[in-house]
Formats: structure tokens, C-alpha cells, sequence
């Protein structure tokens, strides 16, 4: 697999001083993130002002929006709603289908949330297949789908046709359909991606996936199939990427020096961007 003749982007820093960013959304003209070593949701704009926005005491957490604009949290076990006054209230329950540490949410323009778990304990727990979780609007979980290996970034078509899954351990993108009832069938490879790690990923315009990945310390466009169409390549690990700004064509990058997990983190993590020429998905 090798890169396009595409000219990299330069890429600028736009945030330093955290610990591991992971998690974004660009939201309300900001990017929103989580900090998992600060146990911190945070923002911040284009010109670079942050705002710490929540404390979340679990490891990992994340975060996405429900089409009215409140935002869900994944922390432990629980899925938990943040109002628009604020307030934190309880939104689903997650224990009875797995108590390992649920890793990421995505939410499709329906409502419905899909939240995945590695279903082991890392690092240092013996490795077996992950699952994925539909939450409904109403509260009510269950499995969608199971034997992903390390499941990690998803993300959800416009149309509410598709959803993409990075498996990091299974180096390879899944894709599965949505049915009408929110759950997944048709299961996929969308790409194979041989020597590398999809972490955090997110899609564009023209229907490519960016995905970050940190042992190669890059993030990469592909096309259905695994073809290469952009990379862009950092000084540290890159744990996820997502598509905002203005026009929709700047890629904010959550990169951090990796030396696993460890009592005495360092705050190595950044928030980079780099200018692409493909908005969003679903840029209007």
C-alpha cells in the first residue's frame, strides 16, 4: 500500500499540554474532545481558545451528539446524556451486555447511538473479540454485533445507510448496513489496510475515510478497497482524526507520544490540523 502522488499537507499545532486527546466532533464551530489522562471533555475554536467543558472520572470515555444538540458521554459502563442547560442525567446502561471498558460512540441523524467495547481488559488482559451496542433513542441496548477485533472510530454515512468500523487488532475498516430498526447486517471488509492500526477514523465528501493510527504515526484517506489517496504524517502517535472547520476542510488531528499506560503520564498530546481539499461528509 503506498501513498498517492497527492501533495501532504502542512500540518499546523493548534493545541498543546494535554495528556491523550481521543474523541473528536466538531460541533458548534468547535472541535470537542476528550482528554483521557485529564480526565477532561474539552473544546477548542480555530484560534486556538480551549474551554474545559466536564469532568469524567472513567478510562477511556467518549463522546458524540444527538441530532437535537445534547451530547452523550460512554464512561465505564454507563452512556450518560449532557443537557443543553448542562445538567448530567443517566441515559442507558451498558453492564449487562459487557463490564470491559466501552471505547467509542457514534451517532446516526435518527438518534440511535452505537457504542463498541474491546471486551478485555487492556493492557495486560487476554485478548477476545469486541462488541458493538445500539442504544435507541428510548434508552433501550442491545448487541448489534460481535467478534470485531479491538474495535475502536466509527462513523455513520449521511444517509443512515452505513456504518464504518476501524478494528485495530483486524487491520481492516468493517462496514455493516443499518436496518430500518437500527440494526446491523450485511457485514464487510470496507478496506483492508495490511501493517496498519485504524484508531479514531472519520469520513469526507466523496464517501473516503481518514483514519489515524498510532504506530505509524499518520492518518490516511483511503477509498473502499484500502486505496491510499492522502496521508499525513506526524512526529507522534496519531489517535484519531475528524474533518470541521469553516468549510468543513480542516482535518484536527489528536496525536500524543505513546509509552503505554503508565502512573506518570506526560503531556505530550496535541491538537493538530492540516488543510484538505474534501469537506466533510455531509458538508452542506
Amino acid at each position: 500500500m503506498s501513498p498517492s502522488t497527492v501533495t501532504e499537507p502542512q500540518v499546523e499545532t493548534l493545541l498543546t499540554g494535554l495528556l491523550l486527546g481521543e474523541s473528536p466532533r466538531w460541533h458548534d464551530g468547535r472541535l470537542w474532545f476528550s482528554d483521557w489522562g485529564a480526565g477532561e471533555i474539552m473544546t477548542v475554536d480555530p484560534a486556538g481558545a480551549h474551554e474545559t467543558i466536564l469532568p469524567v472520572r472513567a478510562l477511556p470515555f467518549s463522546l458524540d451528539f444527538l441530532p437535537d444538540g445534547r451530547m452523550l458521554i460512554v464512561a465505564n459502563s454507563a452512556v450518560l446524556c449532557r443537557e443543553a442547560d448542562g445538567a448530567v442525567r443517566p441515559y442507558a446502561d451498558l453492564s449487562a451486555l459487557s463490564t470491559k471498558p466501552w471505547n467509542e460512540i457514534v451517532i446516526d441523524g435518527r438518534g440511535n447511538a452505537y457504542v463498541n467495547t474491546i471486551n478485555f481488559d487492556f493492557p495486560g488482559g487476554a485478548f477476545q473479540p469486541g462488541i458493538v451496542a445500539l442504544v435507541t433513542p428510548d434508552g433501550r441496548v442491545r448487541q448489534v454485533a460481535d467478534d470485531v477485533a479491538f474495535p475502536n472510530g466509527m462513523a455513520v454515512t449521511p444517509d443512515n445507510a452505513t456504518l464504518i468500523l476501524a478494528e485495530s487488532y483486524g487491520n481492516r475498516l468493517t462496514a455493516f448496513d443499518i436496518d430500518a430498526d437500527g440494526g446491523l447486517s450485511g457485514r464487510r471488509v470496507w478496506a483492508t489496510l495490511e501493517g496498519c492500526y485504524p484508531d479514531g477514523i472519520c469520513l469526507d465528501a466523496e464517501g473516503a475515510v481518514w483514519y489515524a493510527d498510532v504506530p505509524n504515526r499518520r492518518c490516511v484517506r483511503v477509498s473502499a478497497g484500502g486505496a491510499v489517496l492522502q496521508s499525513v504524517a506526524v512526529d507522534r502517535g496519531c489517535f484519531a482524526c475528524m474533518l470541521g472547520g469553516a468549510d468543513g476542510r480542516t482535518l484536527f488531528i489528536l496525536a500524543a507520544e505513546w509509552h503505554g499506560v503508565t502512573d506518570s503520564p506526560v503531556q505530550t498530546g496535541v491538537v493538530l490540523t492540516a488543510r484538505v481539499s474534501v469537506p466533510a461528509a455531509g458538508w452542506p
